[in-house]
């Protein structure tokens, strides 16, 4: 079960079936996804991204997946997943660009962190970042997160990978 998750701002809480729509405009706003995964998809794509929330990661119990809410609305997504290409558990968010710039970008990766080093325990936290994505980096340094080492991706861009501990 997926516990709701409260900052000053913002509540993150398991997604619903009637969020598949503000769901896919925020994944497919090409300013958000630049900087997620592999770079703009299909919008059918992300329906299914959507759906496979449901019927895999939460039937499953896979690993932590919110949407992000600010006055009722979905403003985010968020995660905490472990992922093979770092060892250990990363954390994924992603805002609409109507909420950057206003710190909450700061309050989703917070309440990340702290689930991933209160709930589920973890000594490290980890996020990966595209070197182009200069806003992520500085927000996730202001944090104290630190930079550990780089991954090349197959289009030969360079990823870097950031630890954060307790």
């Amino acid at each position: 079960m997926i516990p709701t998750l409260r900052t000053e701002r913002l509540l993150l809480e398991p997604y619903v079936p009637a969020d598949e729509e503000d769901f896919v405009a925020l994944f497919q706003d090409p300013r958000v996804s630049a900087w997620m995964g592999d770079g703009p998809v299909a919008e059918a794509d992300d329906r299914a991204l959507f759906w496979r929330i449901f019927t895999k990661v939460y039937a499953r119990e896979l690993f932590a997946v919110w949407a992000v809410r600010r006055d009722g609305l979905l403003v985010g997504h968020a995660e905490i997943k472990p992922t093979e290409d770092v060892g250990g558990h990363e954390i994924v968010y992603a805002l609409a660009p109507a909420a950057w710039g206003s710190g909450l970008g700061t309050e989703v990766a917070e309440a990340l962190v702290a689930y991933g080093f209160g709930t589920l325990g973890l000594s490290e936290v980890h996020a990966t970042v595209a070197e182009p994505n200069v806003a992520s980096l500085k927000l996730l340094g202001r944090i104290g997160f630190e930079h550990v080492r780089d991954l090349t991706e197959e289009d030969g861009s360079t990823t870097h990978v950031l630890t954060r501990r307790p």
